[in-house]
């Protein structure tokens, strides 16, 4: 039997464009689904205040946003958490990562009550990497 002809056939094969096609879908589907979650996380009707100057940070893997809209009603991932089940899941994921980032979004219209009720939990909890979202003037178009 000649075994070097067959092996020789196959490395003459051309380029493939169905594997090609295959793993272009898959990235299309993978950055569709990031969209959505990535979407999740902020609850749109939640307006957040305006600062005069400031720094941009980067955003950091893994880093939980919580919204505080109008009323001081808390979301997490677009689904409504009270205070009691904000700290049982924030005690869950500090336990897995003492240095858990988290940002908190609170609407310009919410009681100050409402945004220290959630800066305490992460207090209560250990957590030191707290950032406070807002939009900058600059970002907004505004000049001084």
């Amino acid at each position: 039997m000649n075994f070097n002809k067959r092996a020789q056939q196959a490395q003459q094969t051309g380029f493939q464009m169905a594997p090609m096609v295959d793993i272009m879908f898959l990235l299309l589907i993978f950055f569709m689904a990031a969209i959505i979650y990535a979407k999740w996380e902020n609850k749109l009707e939640v307006n957040v205040p305006t600062a005069d100057k400031s720094d941009r940070t980067p955003r950091s893997v893994g880093e939980v946003v919580i919204n505080v809209d109008k009323e001081g009603k808390i979301y997490i991932n677009s689904f409504l958490k009270t205070p009691d089940q904000l700290q049982a899941l924030l005690g869950q994921v500090t336990r897995v990562s003492k240095d858990q980032p988290v940002v908190i979004r609170a609407d310009a219209d919410t009681a100050h009550k409402h945004f220290v009720r959630v800066l305490n939990i992460c207090r209560r909890l250990g957590i030191t990497n707290v950032s406070i979202a807002h939009l900058s003037a600059a970002a907004m178009g505004s000049a001084d």
